[in-house]
């Protein structure tokens, strides 16, 4: 799982159908994958915004 989210937080186009199924094979179904892919790129989303505003920044 850690290793998809790592992937999907530094290099999104790098993600292919097989990041997927090895989530599949180590046991997440399809609910637990969107869970995980909607909370990542949601931190991801959020901290961009933030960065871009300078929020947290002197």
């Amino acid at each position: 799982m850690l290793d998809y989210v790592v992937k999907l937080t530094k290099t999104p186009w790098k993600m292919t159908r097989g990041d997927v199924e090895t989530l599949r094979a180590n046991g997440f179904d399809d609910k637990g994958i969107l869970q995980i892919n909607l909370i990542a790129s949601w931190f991801n989303y959020i901290n961009r915004v933030a960065d871009g505003l300078g929020i947290g920044r002197p």
